[in-house]
């Protein structure tokens, strides 16, 4: 049961670092992006690619991360821009369906492109034993991967300038641009980092399986369960809520199989938005 736990939180961890992209994007531009595990997928693909041509993982990881980042950044400029232009309810609607319809279409791409591309990664260890327990060691290696960068999230977001700034836009925008805060600058920086966020996690879950072209909707489904129960303009609430949807899917997944699992984490988005529309964990800040 240890290492049923073990995993839980290792999976929390990295389906936290998938969904925190969600919530920021939401956040901050009021966008809810439907295509979100498409540009993990993308990061994931992307470095397969670059592997297959002969660099190291070094540098291919990287390589592939700043892939998602760059897709992100297109999205951006380009697309997104009609539904920045209106607020409330109508920006979230055309931005919903936005990026529907760019999850069918990367899909659909890359199906037809890289439908026999994948990435898997090997540690040269399988497995330690850490005071009797039997631990993967890739679960210390996306353990250690999802930390770090949720650290690195936090001290840029709570210790830089800019991290201020995005943290005052997500509570009041309008406020932000009566103080001389140009947000349209923000949201870009915002969204190319939540793509970048998402193709580390990809990499990171490349680690216990591999990440082919079909598995965006899944990606995509988890971090918006995770984001609506921690709640979509809360970061600390989604790694909350990843901790524990991670714990419950290990133990669920265990127990019952994974397709009752799935029933229970929708049966558990359904109790939140009945109780608790903002978010079990929305105060947390």
């Amino acid at each position: 049961m240890i290492a049923i736990l073990i995993d839980g939180i290792v999976q929390g961890l990295q389906l936290s670092l998938m969904a925190v992209g969600v919530t920021l994007i939401f956040g901050l531009g009021g966008v809810l992006n439907l295509a979100h595990g498409q540009f993990a997928v993308v990061g994931g693909i992307a470095t397969a690619l670059f592997l297959e041509a002969g660099l190291s993982i070094w540098l291919a990881c990287p390589l592939g991360i700043l892939s998602a980042g760059l897709l992100g950044l297109i999205v951006d400029r380009t697309l997104l821009v009609p539904a920045y232009r209106l607020h409330g309810e109508e920006r979230l609607l055309l931005g919903l369906l936005i990026t529907l319809g760019l999850s069918f279409v990367i899909s659909g791409f890359l199906d037809y492109k890289y439908a026999d591309v994948a990435l898997t990664l090997h540690l040269p260890t399988a497995s330690v034993n850490l005071g009797g327990i039997v631990v993967r060691t890739s679960s210390i290696a996306v353990a250690l991967i999802s930390i770090s960068a949720f650290v690195l999230l936090f001290a840029f977001l709570k210790g830089t300038l800019v991290g201020k700034v995005v943290r005052s836009i997500i509570q009041n925008e309008r406020g932000a641009e009566l103080c001389g805060i140009h947000p349209a600058r923000i949201r870009t920086l915002i969204v190319v980092l939540s793509t970048m966020m998402a193709g580390l996690a990809a990499i990171a879950q490349a680690l216990f399986t591999s990440v082919d072209s079909e598995m965006g909707g899944g990606f995509t489904e988890f971090a918006l369960i995770i984001a609506v129960v921690g709640g979509v303009r809360s970061i600390n609430g989604t790694l909350a809520a990843g901790l524990l949807l991670g714990i419950v899917n290990a133990f669920a997944s265990y127990l019952i199989g994974a397709y009752f699992t799935l029933l229970i984490l929708l049966a558990i988005v359904m109790a939140t938005l009945l109780i608790r529309p903002q978010g079990l964990f929305a105060r947390l800040t």
